[in-house]
């Protein structure tokens, strides 16, 4: 405690890596309003109640911040896949996997709306090292599931098979179904848009 008569302290400095995660959470509100086009240091920099400088402070650019953004946001996306990949893939059958998976990924989806966004809508626009990375995360996603299919199917030691491409095709629907609930909207449910799915691709799995 400072005693009557001495020197005050002045408050703490908020240096640019404590102010990252505040101008990171104006620049996820602005993206997911404006889109990349609409997101600029000067718009991020309103939304988070700083001057520009201070945005220049914690990121060189605006795809330096994005870049940022995307990693953060990402994280929800590997919690997702991870979540919905069973724990066994040799129990149950790949029809049910789907369904399960699916409807896990999809819920979570639909409560983190922003985060989907800026995962769906930065590689729309943006510099080629942005979208680049958008690519490099669904492509994590496609892998998960081919290697999930993999362990699902039985018999099925060829990891060339035809796995790839059906993985490739749920990793398409996935995303569809999400884009739906999380950009364009619509009435169905994470469980119904799930189980949709789950349908149109149940009968190929036996021609794998």
């Amino acid at each position: 405690m400072v005693e009557d008569g001495g020197p005050r302290r002045r408050a703490a400095h908020l240096g640019p890596e404590r102010r990252r995660p505040m101008i990171l959470d104006a620049a996820l509100e602005v993206f997911s309003e404006k889109g990349y086009a609409g997101t600029t240091m000067q718009s991020v920099a309103d939304a988070a109640g700083v001057t520009k400088p201070v945005v220049y402070d914690c990121f060189a650019n605006r795809d330096e911040l994005l870049l940022a953004l995307l990693a953060r946001e990402e994280q929800h996306l590997v919690i997702s896949i991870v979540a919905a990949l069973p724990a066994d893939p040799s129990v149950g059958t790949p029809e049910q996997h789907v369904l399960d998976g699916l409807t896990a990924f999809l819920t979570t989806a639909a409560q983190h709306p922003r985060s989907w966004r800026i995962v769906f809508g930065a590689q729309y626009g943006a510099a080629p090292v942005v979208a680049d990375r958008v690519r490099a995360a669904r492509a994590f996603l496609v892998e998960g599931l081919r290697l999930t299919l993999m362990k699902s199917l039985p018999g099925v030691t060829d990891p060339d098979a035809n796995l790839p491409v059906l993985a490739e095709l749920l990793a398409s629907m996935t995303e569809a179904s999400a884009r739906m609930l999380v950009v364009d909207g619509t009435e169905r449910t994470p469980a119904e848009l799930a189980a949709v799915v789950s349908r149109v691709v149940g009968g190929g799995f036996g021609n794998v």
